[in-house]
C-alpha cells in the first residue's frame, strides 16, 4: 500500500535521551493544520493522489482561484500545498486532518526539502575537490579546479564538467531516516539525524520506498479526530451570531421606515 505523506515545517535540532542513557540527535518537525484539500481519482484524473495543505495563510495573500479551491474543500487557506501519490485504497476524505502519529516510532521515512542556498561557490566547496599543491610551482590559484578541458582533440569542454557555480537552493531528498517519536498534542515529529533545508523551511515526509512498512503504521493514515462536543458549541455560536446580525438588520430597517413615515 502506498500511503500519503505529511507536510511539516522544520523547527531545528535537539537530542532525545533513551532509557539506557544514550542520546540521539533529532530534527524536530512541526505538523500544523495538515489537511486534505482535494483528491485525485483514476476515473476523473487518471491517477490516485491526495492534495494536502499545511500552515495558515492570510486571506488577502491568497489568490482568488485558491480561495475558491479552499472554500470548496471547507478548509482554511493554507500556506503550503503539495500532492502525494497514493493507492486507491489509501485515499483520505477531503477535510481530514493528519497528525504526527501518521508515522510510527521506529519507522523509516524519506524527507524531501529545499537545501540551504549558499550562493556562488568554488569547486572545492561545491564538489569537494582537493585543490592544487601548496608548493612547487603553484602560485595564487591553490583553490582552483585545475584543468578545464583536453588538448586539440576533442578541443572542447564536456557538458557536466564540475566547476565553480551556484550551490544549494535545490530540492534534496534524504532516504531511510528513522522516526524517533511523535507528540500529537504539540504537533511535533522527531526524526533521527538532519533533514534538508533551513529552520522554518517546509519539508515533505513520506514512507521510505526502500524499506518495508512498519507494523505499527496506521492504515490508511493517522488522523486527528475532533470530538463532536467541540464542534457543537462553535456551530451554536455561529448560529447565535447570525441571529444577532439578522435582528440588528431588522431593527435598522424598521427604524428607517419609521423615519420615512
Amino acid at each position: 500500500m502506498r500511503r500519503s505523506g505529511l507536510i511539516a515545517q522544520k523547527l531545528g535540532m535537539t537530542r532525545v535521551f533513551q532509557e539506557d542513557g544514550n542520546h540521539v540527535p533529532v530534527t524536530v518537525l512541526h505538523v500544523e493544520n495538515c489537511q486534505v484539500v482535494d483528491q485525485r481519482t483514476i476515473d476523473r484524473d487518471g491517477y490516485s493522489a491526495v492534495q494536502l495543505g499545511a500552515g495558515k495563510a492570510k486571506v488577502k495573500r491568497v489568490g482568488q482561484a485558491m480561495r475558491g479551491h479552499f472554500a470548496k474543500a471547507q478548509v482554511e487557506p493554507k500556506q503550503r500545498v503539495a500532492e502525494f501519490r497514493v493507492s486507491e485504497d489509501a485515499l483520505i476524505e477531503v477535510g481530514a486532518e493528519l497528525s504526527p502519529s501518521h508515522f510510527a516510532a521506529g519507522q523509516y521515512v524519506d524527507v524531501a526539502g529545499t537545501s540551504i542556498g549558499k550562493g556562488f561557490a568554488g569547486a572545492m566547496k561545491r564538489w569537494g575537490f582537493g585543490g592544487l599543491r601548496a608548493s612547487h610551482g603553484v602560485s595564487i590559484s591553490h583553490r582552483s579546479h585545475g584543468s578545464t578541458g583536453q588538448c586539440q582533440d576533442p578541443g572542447k569542454v564536456f557538458k557536466g564538467k564540475k566547476m565553480a557555480g551556484h550551490l544549494g537552493a535545490g530540492r534534496v531528498t534524504m532516504q531511510n531516516l528513522e522516526v524517533v517519536g511523535a507528540d500529537e498534542e504539540a504537533g511535533l515529529l522527531m526524526i533521527k539525524g538532519s533533514v534538508p533545508g533551513p529552520k522554518s523551511g517546509w519539508v515533505m515526509v513520506q514512507d521510505a520506498v526502500k524499506k518495508a512498512l512498519h507494523k505499527d503504521t496506521p492504515i490508511p493514515a493517522g488522523l486527528i479526530e475532533r470530538p463532536a462536543d467541540e464542534a457543537a458549541p462553535q456551530a451554536e455560536a455561529g448560529a447565535a451570531e447570525d441571529a444577532a446580525t439578522e435582528d440588528t438588520a431588522a431593527e435598522s430597517t424598521s427604524a428607517d421606515t419609521a423615519e420615512k413615515e
